[in-house]
């Protein structure tokens, strides 16, 4: 349909993850700005749905376009955008632990470091303080706070190797609080849904592409898309070995493109 064949073939619009995906830290998938200059021209819907944490989602578009993607911000789904969204439907205030990257999906959010409604748990790396997750812990624990968290990502592929996500922190303040987190990113069945809702099509007229067997595969199917795992970034051969089974597996990203019809 619409000149897509193979696992592609009843499929009306593609998300794909970015960072493992699109890109990694070494630049481009080769291949990426071809297979997505490709679906545009079948005039098949794209949307980036990415955990990233670090960079808005001005920034994101930004960066794809420097790659050769064209790409605008309302195409990119991401945890900051979505608690930003949130927060301001709330009129609720805010201690946010997010990098200084991302602050700009925050915009219009009042930022309280002492009694806030909210605490909102983002990807700081190496910002990471004890003081920080302390004072995190004392708002939702004797504040009475709400602990957002930017996803559940476990870990990274970063340039000198696998990194903490935002995932380990969030089940720390979990831990410690005994209050469970509102998880505004993947694999949350809420994000994709806002996703689907965003494109009106049902959840099997969608496919998801990434290179995280749980959060992008996983996420995804359990709503109902179809998940497509790719053997770039945080892809270990282990993954495969788990419970949950790809609709296909592919060496990269670039090999789509023999499903997209000329």
């Amino acid at each position: 349909m619409r000149g897509l064949r193979g696992p592609l073939a009843d499929i009306a619009a593609v998300l794909f993850d970015l960072d493992g995906t699109l890109y990694t830290a070494q630049g481009p998938i080769p291949g990426a700005a071809e297979v997505l200059a490709a679906l545009r021209a079948h005039r098949i819907p794209v949307r980036f749905v990415t955990n990233t944490t670090t960079r808005s989602r001005r920034a994101l578009a930004e960066r794809l376009r420097g790659m050769g993607i064209a790409a605008a911000p309302e195409e990119i789904y991401s945890p900051p955008w979505a608690a930003g969204r949130f927060l301001r439907e709330q009129g609720a205030r805010a201690y946010l632990l997010v990098p200084e990257g991302a602050l700009e999906d925050f915009a219009g959010v009042p930022v309280d470091a002492e009694a806030p409604d909210a605490v909102v748990v983002g990807d700081l790396g190496e910002g990471w303080t004890f003081e920080r997750l302390n004072r995190a812990f004392r708002l939702i624990h004797e504040r009475g706070a709400r602990l957002i968290g930017l996803g559940r990502t476990r870990y990274w592929q970063a340039a000198d190797g696998l990194r903490l996500d935002v995932g380990p922190f969030v089940a720390a303040l979990e831990a410690a609080t005994g209050q469970p987190a509102l998880i505004l990113g993947k694999p949350d069945p809420a994000f994709f849904r806002m996703v689907l809702a965003d494109l009106g099509l049902p959840p099997e007229r969608v496919a998801m592409v990434g290179d995280d067997i749980e959060v992008d595969v996983g996420g995804a199917q359990a709503v109902g898309m179809r998940g497509i795992l790719v053997q770039t970034g945080k892809f270990r051969p282990a993954d495969r070995q788990g419970p949950v089974r790809p609709d296909a597996v592919l060496e990269s990203v670039a090999n789509l493109l023999p499903w997209i019809a000329e």
